[in-house]
């Protein structure tokens, strides 16, 4: 066998990293990201049409005679108006931004998009109204959010399902309604508790976790709850929790949820 010589290794290596570049292209065009602060993710010193453009240009889904009125027809799918297509990102207000970032985000077509904390740093009126446009986006394009947020109002508004993590871990997995209606592990129950209720006269009994948050950066064996949980034994804190069925489409990760 004749070895590779250092020109030939050189040579593989390019065009695998090439071949992985044009997969990871392709590949972007199918999953987006809507980012949390309108305004840094957006370019300060190009124009909304611009900066709408620019993933088309990128991966040359039209032609360059077509951009700018396939441009103004994503800004009428995302509610913004034509007349700032010449406008800067800083002339625009907080609900107009992220407006703009959803457009580009639609730009290529995705079927999948990130969306983290796309509704946190904008006023609750303005909120609504971006909500209620992910929603009409999701019905009529078919798409897929992974919506991630701390604003549990806002998790039960627009989630079929949900996810609760605590520092990195899975802690329970459920359809909304059931999470609201039936939480199980502790951190759920304590995250919900402290949920305010709209509606004068009612209370909810408040959990106050003790214990300090620990590291997540050199965190300790067995589930990362277990020094704030007042259901934790000795288990918890030596072994890492199984992933428990409640029932259909619920599960946790606990070792005593069924005690609590």
């Amino acid at each position: 066998m004749i070895p590779h010589t250092s020109g030939e290794v050189l040579y593989q290596q390019e065009n695998i990293l090439e071949y992985d570049n044009r997969k990871m292209q392709s590949m972007r065009k199918k999953m987006q990201m809507i980012f949390q602060d309108p305004y840094s993710c957006l370019d300060p010193r190009k124009t909304i049409g611009q900066i709408i453009a620019e993933p088309l240009k990128i991966h040359k889904v039209v032609s360059p005679s077509e951009i700018s009125q396939a441009v103004l027809e994503l800004m009428d799918k995302g509610g913004v108006s034509q007349k700032l297509f010449n406008s800067y990102p800083h002339e625009l207000d907080g609900g107009r931004r992220q407006r703009v970032g959803i457009i580009r985000a639609l730009a290529l077509n995705p079927e999948f998009i990130v969306c983290d904390e796309p509704v946190s740093s904008l006023d609750v009126s303005i909120q609504a109204q971006i909500l209620n446009l992910l929603q009409d986006l999701q019905e009529t394009l078919g798409l897929t959010y992974l919506f991630i947020s701390h604003d549990l109002s806002v998790v039960r508004h627009i989630s079929s399902r949900i996810l609760v993590m605590y520092l990195g871990q899975m802690v329970e997995l459920c359809d909304s309604r059931e999470l609201f209606r039936n939480p199980v592990h502790p951190y759920t129950k304590a995250l919900l508790s402290a949920v305010p209720i709209a509606k004068y006269g009612h209370r909810r009994e408040r959990i106050l976790l003790e214990g300090d948050v620990p590291s997540p950066i050199n965190p300790k064996p067995g589930c990362r709850f277990a020094n704030r949980c007042w259901l934790a034994r000795d288990i918890c804190r030596q072994e890492k929790p199984p992933v428990c069925t409640v029932s259909r489409n619920h599960q946790v990760c606990c070792h005593f949820a069924e005690s609590g």
